[in-house]
């Protein structure tokens, strides 16, 4: 299984596109082997082969092009011939993402709910999440959706009432962000998202926080968010400072591309494509 795992992603950085947002290193190797380990808790009667068919899907397919959809899934039932899937149950978290959608007066396509079960999944093995895709894709409404019908199902304990903080990084300058010293005074100012981070930080309730920078990745700022993204989990800001993530804290980035992002930020985190196609209308 683990030659499979190794095939698979040999075969795809290979013979699929090259996107910026595509990943194939060690850091989706590990992140297949976590999402692994969660389906072998939930599900221990489940195969293992069936297992690492399941994760290596829920892990890929969130950020592949259509016409990549096509190759991947080839290349996935030559390794797993004969393997039958075993579908999980969303049933109550599509029954609420269909309510959510009729009080917004959406029209809702299955592409649409499949994205927001991807973003589920993504977020339930990365805390670093970026939805990537042009504009009118549907990358807003897709994470508002998902928080809200998570919201409404707290009353079940899989889910969990979701809050989120939007902000576009390019807005500010980079000392407003993350804070600075005054060059005059030596006094230090916060910034925007450490504030916003710290204090989520610090939230005692089992919400689900989500802190939304939605703006165009570069490598100015971004590169700030790796200790973040990195399993330490934490924010070092330049007047020593060092804020702690919480488990129940996430960063999602809404992004058009990642042309100008390193390779390091993209393997730190999972990556969901929303293609403006029929995903939803308004």
């Amino acid at each position: 299984l683990s030659e499979k795992i190794v095939a698979t992603f040999r075969l795809s950085s290979e013979q699929l596109s090259s996107q910026k947002h595509y990943d194939f290193g060690m850091r989706a190797v590990n992140t297949v082997i976590q999402t692994a380990g969660n389906l072998r808790m939930n599900q221990p009667d489940m195969p293992e082969s069936l297992i690492v068919l399941r994760a290596l899907k829920d892990v890929n397919f969130p950020k592949f092009l259509v016409n990549d959809l096509v190759l991947f899934n080839d290349i996935i039932s030559d390794l797993f011939p004969g393997v039958k899937e075993r579908t999980l149950d969303y049933t109550r978290l599509i029954e609420s993402i269909n309510n959510v959608a009729k009080d917004r007066k959406l029209q809702v396509f299955d592409e649409f709910i499949n994205k927001i079960i991807q973003l589920r999944e993504t977020f339930s093995v990365r805390w670093g999440v970026m939805l990537v895709g042009p504009t009118g894709g549907g990358k807003t409404t897709a994470f508002k959706t998902l928080a809200e019908a998570c919201t409404r199902l707290e009353d079940l304990k899989v889910f969990f009432k979701t809050r989120y903080y939007v902000l576009n990084p390019k807005s500010i300058t980079m000392g407003q962000l993350y804070g600075e010293f005054d060059e005059t005074t030596h006094e230090w100012t916060n910034g925007v998202v450490s504030d916003i981070i710290k204090f989520c930080s610090e939230d005692e309730t089992t919400d689900r926080l989500w802190i939304v920078l939605d703006g165009p990745v570069d490598a100015l700022w971004i590169e700030n968010m790796n200790t973040v993204l990195d399993d330490n989990k934490k924010l070092c800001l330049s007047s020593s400072a060092v804020i702690n993530f919480t488990d129940r804290m996430a960063m999602l980035f809404e992004v058009e591309d990642l042309a100008v992002a390193s390779p390091a930020t993209v393997s730190r985190c999972g990556m969901v494509y929303m293609e403006p196609s029929k995903s939803v209308r308004y």
